[in-house]
């Protein structure tokens, strides 16, 4: 990688984040020349480094106390609204949840609709999607030789759609997955990412015992280029077991089969619904991958791999250049799948390393060589985490890598359910799925958090082909001796250490952004958009119409900056409300161990169990919000 003085860091913060420099072997060139002007918003988390970092610096600590609501659009859809809108010249484009429509807005006329596209799907998905009908936005793709400039979009019923950026016009369509009729209860959910002449797609459904995958689609007309399981054998995995490693080591032959008891590795779970990023010059993919299924340990011996795994992947052919995996044979639901930030020339113990870090479920923060997958850092960044004492870090120990589980906290010991409480993180995580952001001024990151605990009862479950295959009831609360259930802070990454941590009532949800004004932007879950200073002190904060679990979102426009936020509550953390889950009448609905007709006992503890767990602990989000779905767009005043 190139190496930058402390002079020009910051002057070339585009090119930067880009991860790009003249003569690379770039990722579609054109994307990623786009990506490094701050006017736009190319993709989802801005980059294909994942830093979502604006370069914008007119909105500053001093003025953005100043901010109005400048318009409003409304996506005509409840539920939860993840993602964020991608603004390319003078047009937005917006997503939502299920039914996935797809608005193209006219930036010039406060959002005028210019095109609208409305997907005919099976409501039949609705049920099998395990956490509310979320989707985290589309993609876009320049025009080319081959194609149109598309629109991308994953839609819950697997397909994956290619959509003409000026018209609206279908050019290509794909399926991904299989959801119900005798399929497998597939669907998706995650943002898709654009990587030279391809679309990278992940595929959701861990709780109905689907086989995780990454697929990459020819963007010229959505032939599939190559797939690559999470699970299972070799060739099918797209690992090679002499040349793919784990912490510097071959990974050998059959390293999942042998890991799985039979051929469990084909309800394996491992699925790929979270973020994806992108090194050009290493021209490899980062992404993570879901929870093992069942969520009943007893019923998987083994490490149950490449489930709960960070992977590294070549672009063009899919095959793993590395994999390690975080949470061997996981028991507590702490699915891998959240962002991979990518960071170069970090010092880490005294030497430099291009550097990928991540903020798991599990609690633990990770920083690894991006070329190597050497474990450079492994910490707790919320303190409440007990579920394991630590990540062993010595390299000579025969647990190297491994967290060390505290046996207090395991749901399966000695191969018998065992019913647990008081465990931390919750099944949610310390962080889900929501992004966290990098600022090369501070070299720090911002991170929303969950600070959510748990009790934890597992059973047996059978699986059966589009049924849940969930295995455990969980009922979550706030961590002990706190009232809040959520903290967004500041993290060093080489240090492993919170810098700072902002107490909020609910779990932070929504994604954040760090701008070049010495802002740092998120949302939280009763409806504020709240904007702090680098030292955590709040500047700002709007209450918009609904939660917000959206990604906030800059861009300029005739020469000013503007933010951008989806509100519409949701989520797992809003599933109670978007669900309309909080009477014990609903409550059953939910798929889980009332749909599998388990007793539960009282309608009380029903309601608490509802959601997958998160219903009772966020009951208390219906006194400060309703469902919506609306943009809001911020700007200073004229």
């Amino acid at each position: 990688m190139r190496v930058l003085t402390k002079a020009t860091q910051v002057l070339t913060a585009a090119t930067f984040l880009s991860i790009g420099i003249a003569g690379a072997a770039f990722a579609n060139e054109d994307l990623a020349k786009m990506s490094e002007n701050p006017k736009d918003w190319v993709m989802q988390s801005g980059d294909y480094a994942n830093t979502r970092y604006s370069t914008l610096d007119q909105i500053t600590k001093d003025n953005v106390k100043n901010l109005q609501a400048k318009w409003t659009f409304s996506t005509g859809v409840l539920r939860g609204h993840e993602g964020g809108p991608l603004i390319i010249g003078d047009t937005m484009y917006v997503h939502t949840p299920f039914p996935n429509t797809v608005y193209a807005l006219d930036i010039n006329n406060d959002g005028k609709i210019l095109w609208k596209y409305e997907p005919k799907q099976d409501p039949n998905v609705i049920p099998i999607m395990c956490c509310d009908t979320v989707n985290r936005g589309v993609a876009y793709a320049p025009k080319t030789d081959d194609h149109p400039a598309l629109i991308i979009l994953n839609q819950a019923d697997t397909n994956v759609v290619a959509l003409d950026a000026e018209t609206g016009k279908q050019v290509w369509k794909t399926q991904n997955g299989e959801m119900t009729d005798g399929g497998k209860g597939e669907s998706g959910t995650a943002a898709p990412l654009v990587v030279k002449d391809k679309v990278l797609i992940g595929i959701s459904g861990a709780e109905f015992g689907v086989r995780g995958f990454l697929a990459a689609y020819n963007l010229k007309d959505g032939s599939l280029a190559w797939k690559a399981y999470s699970t299972g054998p070799d060739k099918e995995m797209l690992v090679d077991p002499e040349k793919t490693t784990q912490l510097g080591k071959p990974i050998g032959a059959d390293s999942s089969t042998k890991s799985w008891e039979g051929e469990q590795w084909k309800t394996g779970g491992g699925t790929t619904w979270g973020w994806f990023s992108y090194d050009p010059e290493l021209n490899l993919v980062y992404y993570g991958t879901g929870n093992p299924s069942t969520w009943n340990p007893v019923q998987r011996p083994g490490d149950n791999k490449w489930s709960m795994t960070i992977m590294a992947r070549d672009a063009d052919t899919g095959m793993a250049k590395w994999l390690y995996q975080m949470t061997p044979h996981d028991e507590w639901d702490y699915d891998g799948v959240n962002e991979m930030i990518l960071v170069d020339d970090m010092e880490v113990n005294g030497k430099k390393h291009d550097v990928l870090v991540h903020f798991d479920r599990n609690g633990f923060a990770y920083t690894l060589d991006r070329a190597t997958g050497e474990l450079l850092v492994a910490a707790k960044y919320d303190p409440a985490v007990n579920w394991a004492t630590k990540v062993d870090m010595d390299p000579n120990s025969e647990t190297y890598g491994r967290p060390l589980v505290d046996p207090k906290y395991s749901t399966d010991k000695n191969g018998e359910d065992t019913n647990t409480a008081g465990i931390c993180p919750a099944a949610l995580g310390t962080k889900d799925q929501q992004p966290a952001t990098y600022s090369p001024k501070t070299g720090l990151f911002y991170v929303p958090t969950n600070h959510v605990c748990m009790d934890y009862e597992p059973y047996k479950v059978s699986y059966t082909a589009g049924q849940p295959y969930v295995g455990a009831t969980v009922s979550m609360y706030p961590a002990p001796g706190s009232e809040n259930m959520g903290n967004f802070i500041a993290w060093d990454a080489a240090k492993g250490e919170i810098v700072w941590s902002k107490p909020e009532l609910f779990s932070v949800w929504s994604g954040a952004l760090a701008t070049a004004g010495d802002v740092v932007f998120y949302g939280t879950l009763e409806g504020y958009i709240k904007a702090v200073d680098e030292k955590g002190n709040e500047l700002y904060k709007f209450k918009t119409p609904s939660g917000i679990i959206g990604n906030i979102t800059p861009f300029e426009h005739d020469g000013k900056q503007y933010i951008a936020v989806l509100s519409g509550v949701g989520g797992w953390a809003g599933i109670g409300l978007a669900g309309g889950l909080l009477s014990p009448d609903n409550a059953a609905a939910w798929h889980g161990a009332v749909d599998q007709g388990r007793e539960q006992g009282t309608e009380d503890q029903v309601v608490g169990t509802a959601g997958l767990g998160a219903v009772g602990g966020y009951a208390a989000l219906a006194d400060y919000t309703a469902l919506g779905g609306q943009l809001t767009v911020f700007g200073l005043p004229d």
